[in-house]
């Protein structure tokens, strides 16, 4: 009674179960019953290949019957039936349900991961999306850039246009941050209203170092008052990880008319508005100034040589939203005029650039430039000096675009001979 409870149980009535239904009174599972329970129809295999059960009882292991190999009369061996249905066959197959317990626990794991990620190192979320941030209580705007291939030269280093476009990035995306971005280049609103845009009168810069490709830079810009209708702009660009100076550079920027073309007051309205953000503090210190606005011997000296390059013509691409070519590219056209060996043997120290007229799509430009300076022999080899160069962007016409001034300091000879 106690055996056809627990079978009652466990397992539906005979009305319910072909596999019930097929249960011997004495409780034996019929040969025609797989494990599962399920009747199976198997084909009879030929007389000469059937199983000879033998006459003893099958053992018992903890109450519940085994299967037991049997010999047939060719030798081969083969199984007995399955033991009968327990409560211990019926639950499920702890394998599968642990592997999709695991398969769970691994992809919950994964996805926390992905949310609570950090950077290994400091500098691999650097500025992510390049907008940059407003710090030291709105008076300095920060931007990281990482230097890429296409940005760097013959000695694999930045170019000195590439700084620049960093200067310029930063001075529009400081202006757009603070929330005082017009539709002009760098224009503010009341600007706007006024067909005021700002351009350039003046550059300087001290480089102490370039970066290399991979190599993150960090810019600092803020602004300041310049006399009564100019404005001044200063940044200070760091090596990220090391905080090493890279360079430093300041300008001052002056009001000119959109339609007219001519140089403006400057209303008090924009005054009101970009006074907040004016902070006195100097990138590069009044001396270095001075010693940056001298320029070098003239034409006519005799430790000069001159250089120039004709021919020079904007293309689309160097035009900036305000019509007019952009002052980076200035810096290109300066340089086309300096001799090569000048390139090889040195790199860019200083540079101060005097904006005199804006160039146009359709102007004709020609480059001049005059060297001073010369190589030294130290031993047997050859050891270039400092050298100091004036140069002049003018229109072919006759009227001076920009002139400038610029120092080389000697590379090193142990990376020129790899650059070679």
């Amino acid at each position: 009674m106690a055996g056809s409870l627990a079978a009652s149980a466990f397992f539906p009535g005979p009305g319910s179960s072909p596999a019930a239904s097929a249960r011997s009174s004495t409780g034996e599972l019929p040969e025609n019953l797989s494990v599962r329970g399920i009747v199976a129809k198997p084909n009879p295999p030929p007389a000469a290949m059937q199983v000879k059960a033998q006459a003893q009882t099958l053992p018992k292991v903890n109450g519940t019957k085994v299967n037991l190999k049997k010999v047939n009369p060719d030798g081969e061996e083969t199984l007995s039936h399955s033991a009968p249905k327990t409560f211990y066959n019926q639950l499920p197959d702890w394998s599968m349900l642990l592997a999709a317990i695991t398969t769970i626990f691994l992809a919950a794991e994964k996805q926390w991961t992905l949310l609570d990620w950090k950077p290994k190192k400091p500098d691999m979320l650097v500025d992510t999306f390049g907008f940059g941030r407003i710090i030291q209580d709105g008076m300095v705007f920060r931007q990281n850039f990482m230097i890429r291939s296409y940005e760097i030269g013959a000695d694999r280093t930045a170019s000195i246009e590439t700084l620049m476009n960093h200067l310029q990035e930063t001075a529009l995306n400081h202006v757009r941050t603070a929330g005082l971005l017009g539709d002009g280049f760098g224009a503010t609103p009341e600007m706007s209203k006024r067909n005021l845009i700002w351009v350039v009168s003046k550059i300087q810069l001290l480089v102490e170092q370039y970066p290399a490709w991979g190599d993150t830079v960090q810019v600092d810009t803020w602004v300041a008052a310049a006399g009564k209708n100019g404005m001044r702009r200063d940044w200070h660009v760091r090596d990220y990880n090391s905080g090493r100076t890279i360079l430093r550079a300041t300008s001052v920027w002056v009001m000119m008319h959109k339609k007219t073309r001519r140089l403006s007051k400057m209303p008090d309205e924009v005054r009101a508005e970009i006074g907040p953000y004016f902070n006195d503090r100097s990138a590069i210190t009044e001396e270095q100034s001075e010693k940056l606005t001298k320029t070098g011997n003239k034409v006519g000296d005799d430790a000069t040589e001159q250089f120039i390059r004709k021919g020079l013509t904007p293309r689309w691409g160097d035009l900036d939203v305000n019509q007019h070519v952009n002052n980076v590219k200035y810096i290109g056209w300066i340089l086309e005029s300096a001799p090569i060996s000048v390139l090889e043997k040195h790199e860019l120290a200083s540079m101060t650039l005097d904006y005199r007229k804006e160039c146009g799509r359709d102007s004709v430009l020609q480059s001049l430039t005059t060297v001073s300076g010369e190589c030294t022999s130290i031993g047997t080899e050859k050891q270039a000096s400092a050298i100091q160069c004036d140069h002049l962007l003018q229109l072919e016409s006759g009227a001076d675009i920009v002139k400038a001034h610029t120092e080389w300091r000697p590379k090193r000879w142990h990376a020129v001979a790899e650059n070679a």
